[in-house]
């Protein structure tokens, strides 16, 4: 399935969406991009990852890098195939872990594009930021549901979404456990306020990074995302496939960002030899490629794992998010010193391309967050592995 879905959507970004993009800089219109949409539907490319039942393609985890490599070929291709962040990920977070009530309410209007949603979890320091334990904002338990108070910071999509799913701390009550707990929130409920903005150098996640406040909301208790106490737990569902799909998506771009630059050399002639032919050009070129493979590389070895491991998989993803991250930038990087001065100028787009990948460096995790927790694993596993071998030493031992 996955291979004619990965032509298929190769095809319509290149023919349908790119000449449609807006001019760099510039933003998508809303009008357009239900054009787009409806011409994606068509060409039966919406929702690749969804479920089925709620109007998705059901591609399974280990099967979209293709698709949505295809797709991020294009700033615009994840959102007119309706698998940008955040709605992507909160897509599969309330597959696997809403109730029928909620797919219907939320998961449904999002997997058909109806609506936009948001994943409110970060907060101003000293709340939750790189350290979830950090999470200051909190829901207390009342008569039928949760009263949510707090303040979030860089809200992604946060403008326009019709809901958040909220992470709020929550005490020990009625047999549940202290804890984070996820909230479902529609954003036009009372005591929600969304604003000030948070101005970035990226565009392409619609909605912007605003603040969010919430001052004494009430969430029922049918809008409690799975189990009081557990918020944490089930982060991990949404977190490790969320950093492989951004991995995907800027993948695409730096694929683009490297035709471009091939492009370029092909074209290019100085000092009697075509661009291409030099070896300092060779060497950024190549260097590209070597970036290009690992990462799809890495990839879909995440995939693979995450499918069969989750644990193992939300730990590989780490690897994953900041092989591609540091990879995808060195690509469009590289991309641009090939196209000298039009690479700095709008004439090309690759400046665009390096706002859009650089932020991908801190977001879902720092680049040095992630080391540090995989040199704590890493170490970890070794003195546990030394540790066995001692014991099975002294028992072979007379």
């Amino acid at each position: 399935m996955s291979a004619g879905l990965r032509e298929r959507t190769r095809r319509f970004i290149r023919d349908v969406v790119l000449p449609a993009e807006p001019a760099p800089g510039d933003a998508l219109d809303d009008t357009l991009l239900g054009v787009l949409r409806d011409a994606a539907r068509e060409a039966g490319l919406f929702a690749p990852h969804a479920p089925v039942a709620h109007g998705g393609l059901g591609l399974p985890l280990d099967e979209w890098s293709g698709v949505f490599q295809e797709a991020g070929y294009s700033p615009i291709g994840p959102a007119v195939l309706n698998i940008m962040a955040p709605d992507e990920g909160n897509m599969r977070l309330l597959e696997v872990v809403g109730t029928p009530g909620q797919h219907e309410r939320y998961l449904a209007p999002l997997v058909r594009g109806d609506v936009r949603s948001s994943f409110a979890m970060t907060e101003p320091h000293p709340g939750a930021g790189s350290d979830p334990r950090a999470l200051s904002t909190a829901a207390e338990r009342v008569d039928g549901g949760w009263l949510l108070t707090g303040r979030k910071r860089f809200i992604s999509g946060a403008n326009g979404a019709a809901f958040a799913i909220v992470m709020a701390r929550t005490p020990a009550v009625e047999g549940w456990a202290e804890g984070a707990t996820m909230l479902l929130l529609p954003l036009d409920a009372p005591g929600v306020t969304i604003g000030p903005d948070v101005h970035t150098i990226e565009g392409a996640i619609a909605g912007g990074h605003p603040y969010v406040r919430f001052e004494d909301c009430f969430v029922p208790d049918e809008d409690v995302l799975g189990e009081p106490g557990q918020g944490f737990r089930y982060a991990q569902v949404r977190l490790g496939p969320a950093r492989l799909t951004h991995c995907m998506r800027w993948l695409g771009l730096a694929r683009r960002a490297h035709d471009t630059a091939l492009d370029r050399a092909n074209a290019r002639e100085l000092f009697g030899s075509k661009l291409r032919d030099l070896g300092v050009a060779q060497a950024l070129l190549a260097d590209s490629v070597i970036d290009l493979e690992t990462s799809d590389a890495i990839i879909d070895k995440t995939a693979r794992v995450l499918v069969a491991d989750p644990r193992a998989g939300e730990a590989l993803s780490s690897v994953a998010k900041v092989h591609c991250s540091e990879a995808v930038f060195r690509v469009i990087d590289r991309s641009v010193q090939l196209c000298g001065g039009d690479g700095v100028t709008d004439a090309l787009p690759l400046l665009q391309y390096l706002n859009e990948v650089r932020p991908f460096r801190i977001y879902d995790g720092s680049s040095e967050t992630h080391r540090w927790a995989i040199a704590r694993r890493a170490a970890s596993a070794r003195s546990r592995e030394v540790e066995a071998g001692a014991r099975r030493l002294d028992e072979v031992t007379p």
